[in-house]
């Protein structure tokens, strides 16, 4: 027993796991994520109900999109749908007011995200006229949303898994080089994308036999609330993914010195060789 007691540690430490965990400790990772929920909840919410109303050819407004998102089907998919007014009433009764604060959350969600990729690639805070870097990641981010609906009824099976698959981990890699200014490489940001977009599955999976019984048995013990609940709940989980993929992949690349076996420096050292210089 203490000879696999002691291979279990030396695998443990091999692995770095606990820098792993010091790392998300340092980050705040589970108040980054329930600080991302918020915002997603005030700015995602009204912006894709806009947008839904605003659609000519008319998808199921908002509804669907987070339906989709969070992987629902059957009932659980129509309770959401009787939650959220008709889409087509809100664009006549949007208000200048009301989209000026939709813009001042929106952005507030972008410098959110750019922020937690900045404390996980150790980087100073962006100066405040990149701002409109956030804007607009949060127009892409919208359009790649509206993109993952509009394909649901066109594509089945592996074909719009892979299309998916593909843009997820397309947006989540640019996403990071954008919000960052270019300060990391491009293929240094990529193990962190398809971690993200790994556990965006993962996260779909998990809704999928977690969230959908929960979404009925909510709505009948607690009506609404009930269901903005485990919707809240999901989107911590997409904000725990979101900059857990980022560390992640710059973990990888900082402990098992993933770009040292083919011959390039670390990040880190290359940061610190240019501020030296």
């Amino acid at each position: 027993m203490r000879r696999y007691l002691g291979v279990l540690q030396n695998s443990w430490r091999w692995l770095g796991a606990h820098t792993l965990m010091t790392r998300g400790r340092e980050l705040e990772l589970m108040h980054r994520a329930m600080g991302f929920a918020t915002l997603a909840l005030v700015t995602l919410a009204p912006l894709l109900i806009v947008v839904a109303a605003a659609d000519p050819l008319g998808r199921g407004g908002f509804a669907t999109w987070l339906a989709d998102g969070m992987g629902l089907t059957g009932r659980s998919a129509r309770v959401l749908t009787e939650i959220f007014s008709p889409p087509r009433k809100v664009v006549g009764t949007t208000s200048v007011w009301g989209g000026l604060a939709l813009a001042v959350f929106g952005i507030a969600l972008g410098g959110s995200v750019q922020n937690g990729y900045e404390r996980v690639w150790r980087l100073p805070p962006g100066p405040w006229h990149r701002v409109w870097r956030q804007a607009l990641w949060l127009a892409v981010l919208t359009a790649f949303l509206y993109q993952e609906v509009r394909t649901r009824t066109l594509l089945y099976g592996p074909e719009r898994i892979t299309l998916s698959a593909a843009a997820g981990v397309l947006f989540f890699w640019w996403g990071q080089r954008f919000l960052l200014g270019g300060q990391v490489r491009w293929r240094d940001l990529l193990p962190g994308a398809v971690a993200t977009m790994v556990g965006l599955v993962g996260l779909r999976i998990f809704s999928y036999y977690v969230f959908t019984p929960l979404i009925v048995d909510n709505a009948v013990s607690y009506g609404t609330v009930g269901v903005v609940l485990v919707v809240e709940s999901w989107l911590i989980g997409v904000g725990f993914v979101v900059y857990g993929g980022a560390l992640f992949g710059h973990w990888l690349l900082t402990h098992h010195g993933f770009l040292r076996h083919f011959g390039h420096r670390h990040p880190d050292e290359e940061r610190e060789r240019v501020g030296a210089t």
